[in-house]
């Protein structure tokens, strides 16, 4: 893995650690549990993918994982936006976890672009 892509391991790890104390603050504190659950669940998926992209049998496979990784960041900033729509997160809260992910979503568009690139003889 690249230098970027353990750049991209790290910040994805810290925005899962994130997402986990947000999941936790949003099931104790407001008692919403279905898109908490949702959001939960593509937030730490974002890592999780980059980290598998580290054992990728080929440059396609390390491309697809990464894509895969995009998908659920998206999937991240929908439950997101939607949280705060829903009045679960307050205007802070809803712009600093969404500028994590739309950080990520940035990173990983750009990295695949990149990556596309070079694959092209």
């Amino acid at each position: 893995m690249t230098d970027k892509g353990y750049f991209l391991l790290e910040k994805s790890e810290a925005f899962a650690g994130r997402i986990i104390k947000m999941y936790k603050y949003l099931t104790q504190q407001k008692k919403e549990f279905v898109i908490s659950k949702q959001v939960f669940r593509s937030g730490t998926s974002i890592g999780a993918n980059i980290m598998e992209s580290k054992n990728a049998q080929s440059h396609a496979d390390f491309i697809h994982k990464l894509s895969i990784a995009l998908k659920e960041a998206d999937e991240t900033t929908f439950w997101i936006k939607n949280l705060y729509k829903g009045e679960f997160l307050n205007e802070d809260e809803y712009n600093s976890i969404y500028q994590d992910a739309d950080e990520l979503v940035k990173l990983l568009t750009a990295s695949i672009k990149t990556l596309k690139q070079k694959a092209v003889p």
